[in-house]
């Protein structure tokens, strides 16, 4: 089996590094991972004449690795172009992603898009996400149960190749697996004034959330960071992705590329 590998925390993330270490016993591994962490950019390419720079790195156990300085989606179509030039992987997995990616996050998320991308190719996608922010977050129950989702997928794929598949890992250990549907929320007070010490709190630096240098602020400015409140959906109900997760199971939600609404197209159709 071959497998295309990319996330969007960049290709020195810990996430990544364990997914290599799980998926090896599975086949033939390719990473494609973004040079910078690219957080929130969904199913965005990196376009508008921005040139794009990509490296080969040196194999590591048999695996061979590139990082490309562009989004999620990108990496995806550079390595099904440049690399996979012969044929099409059989797999392409996004991940481990680090914080949660149900729900309405999955709209944004980077790690759900370039899944996305891959299915839009016709390539089998996964996108894995578990629900710890930490760079040095405890992957050892994921770790565990990976190999047998991950078989289960495989060996069974949706008929539809427009299908892909969205996981999440609660924090800590699992109490089981649970199938449920994308849950809907949305944030509330998302503009925050911008907290120029927390990289030192949280210990990191500024490079490891992506960000290549602090802007300058011009005069008359004011400088937000994205935060916000989350708010449920009364219209949800136990099968949502979000509460599966927050009762501690992991949560298997099938995605697919075609966003129509059926049934309102037919009541247009009947106006129309």
């Amino acid at each position: 089996m071959r497998i295309l590998l990319t996330n969007d925390d960049g290709y020195r993330a810990k996430g990544l590094a364990e997914l290599v270490e799980i998926l090896k016993p599975f086949g033939e591994l390719t990473v494609v991972a973004p040079k910078y962490h690219q957080s929130g950019m969904s199913m965005a390419v990196t376009m508008g004449l921005k040139p794009i720079a990509a490296k080969r790195l040196p194999d590591r156990d048999g695996v061979r690795w590139w990082y490309v300085d562009a989004t999620p989606s990108s990496c995806v179509k550079y390595g099904l172009d440049e690399v996979f030039t012969d044929a099409l992987p059989d797999v392409i997995v996004c991940g481990i992603n680090h914080g949660s990616n149900a729900a309405s996050a999955s709209m944004y998320s980077a790690t759900v898009g370039a899944a996305r991308e891959g299915a839009l190719a016709g390539v089998l996608s996964i996108a894995l996400s578990v629900d710890d922010f930490s760079p040095d977050a405890d992957f050892s129950d994921v770790k565990r149960r990976i190999p047998e989702i991950f078989r289960t997928l495989t060996q069974n794929p949706p008929a539809d190749k427009s299908t892909f598949y969205n996981i999440n890992f609660p924090k800590g250990e699992a109490r089981g697996i649970r199938i449920g549907y994308q849950g809907m929320v949305h944030w509330l007070k998302e503009f925050r004034p911008y907290d120029y010490g927390v990289f030192d709190r949280l210990g990191i630096t500024p490079l490891d959330m992506g960000i290549l240098r602090m802007p300058e602020v011009e005069a008359g400015e004011t400088v937000y960071v994205m935060a916000g409140d989350l708010t449920d959906d009364p219209r949800n109900h136990g099968h949502a992705d979000h509460r599966q997760l927050e009762a501690g199971f992991i949560t298997i939600c099938p995605l697919k590329l075609d966003a129509t609404d059926y049934d309102d197209k037919r009541r247009l159709e009947s106006l129309f």
